[in-house]
């Protein structure tokens, strides 16, 4: 089955308003099993929305549509579609009773323009929306080769998610039209997406038109995407499985979980099974490292505590930093990284202490210190080790990069034998 999706709205166009809707529905439909043709968008206006509509129903059969269901003025959409189709509109008191309903639950008066939104082009099925005003629709339209779903969403994020996952994904995944999709994302962090490519080397042999592997880099490493298409109720999980062993077997130390986890749940449970306690101590990233640890449920059972030391005399006050060390080595500096582990682990009474320290940039860089030059360290009753970064000059993406270097670190280490 070959899809468009059709997004409409001024606020997409000017870049006020990312279109997430687009991405996700794309990542929706693709896994399972419907091929995305194109992704359309135009602004709010009739005939933007017309030429979007040829074209869109020109070379698939099954169209999306998102945005201009609203009450205001700008939302066009119901009007065009049934102009477009040849559909009058029809009121329909149930929705409207529903809208009042909401209104009233939320000590809200119902405006005169909110009657518009249960106006339905005659002939359009009604997708329920449990959380806003806007209903979904759907529509069966007959051209001369072909029939075409057309389903039109809300531009809320929110609400477009709960109508597909409700409504419109079950639906299509019980069509006949569509081929199975396997996907799996294997996540890897500490290597650049070039080594990774080289060191997994030549997989030739494991890849064709109905296996596919894509390298897709990010900020805190590199994702792998393997893809297996085959025909409904084919079997794909052999060869997407050999395909992983693969790669696994030439670049697995790099590799720390799959499909949405995060390393830093994955080293919570890490703590948690062994029962250690880890302390924080941060320059560079400001908390950042704390902040992720404790973006994990449950996190109080690990986490004892952590100190912010961006400036020095914090480092020697709270960390027991040696003032000849900072004047010596530097603030940015194996030493004085080890000494802020080995001092935060110490004042929290912990088995572990870690701790970030560099120059984040745009600013404030050197010769011997470029910007994005970056110290992290670990230290437990095993002993302690650094290790330097060197990174980039956008600061942001530099904190990121720390804090997932540091979470890796603590994985790695928990991953060698006591």
């Amino acid at each position: 089955m070959d899809a468009v999706i059709l997004t409409i709205g001024d606020e997409l166009l000017i870049g006020q308003v990312s279109n997430t809707n687009a991405s996700w529905i794309g990542e929706k439909l693709t896994a399972i099993g419907v091929t995305v043709r194109q992704m359309i968008t135009v602004g709010d206006s009739e005939q933007a929305i017309r030429d979007g509509l040829d074209r869109a129903l020109a070379i698939s059969h099954l169209v999306m549509v998102t945005g201009g269901l609203g009450p205001t003025h700008d939302d066009i959409t119901k009007v065009v579609l049934a102009d477009y189709f040849g559909r009058p509109l029809v009121f329909h008191e149930e929705i409207y009773q529903e809208i009042v309903r909401r209104f009233e639950v939320r000590g809200i008066s119902v405006a005169e323009t909110n009657k518009g939104q249960a106006m339905v082009p005659e002939g359009f099925e009604v997708l329920e929306n449990p959380i806003g005003t806007a209903p979904g629709l759907r529509y069966t339209h007959m051209t001369d080769e072909r029939h075409v779903q057309l389903v039109v969403l809300p531009g809320v994020p929110r609400e477009m998610k709960v109508i597909m996952e409700n409504h419109v994904l079950p639906l299509i995944a019980d069509s006949d039209d569509t081929t199975q999709i396997v996907q799996k994302t294997l996540l890897s962090t500490g290597i650049a997406e070039s080594n990774l490519n080289e060191l997994i080397g030549d997989l030739s042999s494991y890849l064709d038109k109905d296996l596919k592997l894509a390298f897709l880099p990010g900020a805190a490493g590199v994702r792998l995407r393997l893809t297996a298409y085959a025909k409904k109720n084919a079997q794909v999980s052999e060869r997407m499985a050999g395909l992983e062993a693969k790669i696994l077997e030439k670049a697995g130390k790099y590799f720390y979980g799959e499909g949405e986890e995060e390393i830093e749940a994955i080293v919570g449970k890490m703590l948690f099974e062994r029962q250690l306690k880890i302390a924080v101590a941060e320059s560079c990233t400001g908390g950042l490292v704390s902040s992720r640890i404790t973006d994990v449920p449950g996190s109080s059972d690990y986490l004892v505590g952590a100190v912010v030391a961006y400036r020095n005399r914090t480092k020697i006050n709270e960390l027991n930093v040696g003032m000849t060390d900072l004047e010596l080595y530097g603030a940015v500096s194996r030493q004085v990284a080890l000494q802020m582990a080995s001092g935060v682990r110490a004042k929290f009474s912990a088995d572990i202490g870690v701790s970030t320290t560099g120059i984040m940039g745009p600013g404030g860089g050197s010769k011997s210190k470029p910007v994005g030059t970056v110290w992290i360290a670990y230290a437990d009753q095993q002993g302690e080790t650094a290790a330097m970064l060197r990174l980039g000059n956008e600061r942001r993406r530099n904190k990121t990069r720390t804090v997932t270097a540091v979470l890796n670190m603590i994985r790695l280490r928990l991953l060698q034998p006591a």
